[in-house]
This record gives structure tokens, sequence and C-alpha cells, in this order.
């Protein structure tokens, strides 16, 4: 069974948070910038590994937070589950700004997960990203050499 085909424009919403969860190596990034690098929307691409990201995001403070997102129509934050509390900055941003997009990708699924569940119960959409078999493969590329 080839898995399904996620199309991120279908999915991504106004105040809501569209959650990409996967192991690592599995496309998370890959899938967020090729989708980014298609769209008119004005955004802001980031990162849980940028210290300066952490801190804003993780501060609960709604200053520094709508600062961060404010002139934006899309926030896109890679690496999520790297930033404590990411769950309430999240929350802070699609309460606050109206009709705001936001995509967050994460390879530690249980971490992210336990981050973003209680503070985006109602505001956020959830897929994960497995990888691909050689089950699929085959059946994409299914030459008469690999027979």
């Amino acid at each position: 069974m080839i898995g399904r085909v996620y199309k991120i424009d279908e999915l991504i919403k106004p105040n809501k948070v569209l959650i990409i969860y996967g192991p690592r190596q599995v496309g998370k990034t890959t899938l967020l910038t090729n989708f980014l690098s298609g769209i008119k929307l004005k955004y802001k691409l980031d990162s849980g590994d940028n210290i300066r990201t952490r801190q804003v995001l993780g501060s609960q403070d709604f200053t520094r937070i709508l600062e961060y997102a404010s002139g934006y129509e899309l926030i896109a934050v890679d690496e999520a589950q790297q930033i404590p509390g990411i769950g309430m900055g999240l929350k802070i941003i699609v309460d606050q700004i109206p009709d705001i997009m936001v995509i967050a990708t994460g390879s530690s699924s249980f971490d992210l997960a336990g981050a973003v569940g209680e503070p985006l119960t109602g505001r956020k959409i959830t897929i994960t990203l497995y990888p691909v078999s050689q089950q699929e493969l085959l059946s994409v590329n299914n030459k008469s050499e690999l027979k």
C-alpha cells in the first residue's frame, strides 16, 4: 500500500496550527521548504534550533511573540520540539493574530505532542510522515532491471 500524499495547501487553515510529525530524516523539512517555495503568502520560516526563536516562542510574552509574528500571513517553525513551551507560543499567535496560518514540524513526535497537546486543543491539525517503504519505492520505480 502506498502512503498518503499530503497537500499542505489543503491542510493549512487560518488560525490553526498544522503540525507535521515524523521521525528524523523522513522529509519534514523538505516537504515544508518545497511548499514554501511555491506560495505567494508572506511567510517567516524559522527553526527551533535557533536560540532567539526558542527565547521568543518559549517566552509566553505576548508582546515579544506578537512582534515576532507581526506582518506575516504564515509562520513556519521547523524542529519545533526544540522550543520549551512551544504549544503556548503557537496558541498566542493563532489566538491573537487574525487569519494567520502556522506550520510546525518536529522529529520527536512524543516531545512535540506533549508540548502542543493541551495549549492547542481545537487549534491544530496533525499529520505524520513515515519513511518510504521498499514496496512504495518499487511501485514508483518498477523497472525491468528490478525484477
